[in-house]
């Protein structure tokens, strides 16, 4: 039986070594204090780990994510009692409270179809006047689905010897791709058969959807350095900030 990647105990302990703190956190971090935000939600924040480096003084952080594997590596990490964890989605995000909200890595999509414009509109309400909601997504014109398919890797882990094998899908006809993975522990003969669903977008698409929930497009990058995102094969990242009316 396949199984929700995010809540295993197992994947959720090695976690950040596959995705370590890296440019992509230095880029929300710095905009937060751009921003000068005081409240910072981030949705879908995993294991926490850029999450924890967002509390500080003055500031109220809140990181909410549905998979409670996940949870359970933020709260024991180093600085998890400065933020507030909370089990769930999107709809627990406080009317008007946030000055920033954050959904990093593949979060934005991870959230398919319907659930994905409930979110939107559930961060639209959570957003104070002028805030802002930075995200990042894939450009379907790169077709990265067709590089993520894997066989036989055998990274060293802490847990041992991971052999990893990924089988994706080509995007149907709204663009969800179905990825199944198949991790072996060697040093226990664990085995974790795992599938997820990721929904590229365009960013024509992603604009839409945001306008319809009262937020509008500040800026799109295709780096974490800020160079702009102009489209084609050659950007595979879309980097999308977006504001709320600033009254």
């Amino acid at each position: 039986m396949k199984q929700n990647p995010f809540d295993q105990a197992l994947m959720a302990a090695i976690y950040d070594e596959d995705n370590p703190d890296g440019p992509d956190h230095d880029f929300y971090r710095a905009l937060a204090q751009e921003l000068n935000a005081k409240t910072i939600v981030d949705l879908g924040c995993g294991t926490g780990i850029l999450t924890v480096t967002l509390a500080g003084a003055g500031r109220k952080v809140t990181g909410i994510d549905t998979a409670s594997a996940m949870l359970d590596v933020a709260r024991a990490r180093e600085g998890g009692g400065n933020v507030q964890w909370v089990q769930g989605y999107s709809s627990q995000i406080e009317p008007n409270s946030a000055d920033l909200v954050l959904m990093t890595g593949n979060v934005a999509m991870h959230i398919l179809a319907q659930a994905w414009k409930q979110t939107l509109s559930d961060i639209a309400q959570g957003l104070k006047p002028g805030g802002v909601l930075a995200f990042e997504t894939r450009n379907p014109d790169a077709r990265a689905w067709e590089k993520w398919n894997m066989a036989g890797k055998e990274p060293m882990t802490s847990a041992g010897v991971l052999h990893e094998t990924t089988t994706v899908s080509e995007p149907d006809s709204n663009g969800i791709v179905t990825m199944v993975e198949v991790n072996r522990f060697e040093d226990t003969g664990d085995v974790l058969e795992l599938e997820s669903h990721l929904q590229f977008r365009s960013l024509e698409v992603t604009r839409q959807d945001l306008e319809n929930v009262g937020l509008y497009i500040d800026k799109v990058y295709s780096s974490w350095s800020r160079d702009g995102f102009v489209g084609g094969a050659n950007q595979p990242l879309m980097i999308v900030l977006a504001r709320g009316a600033a009254s």
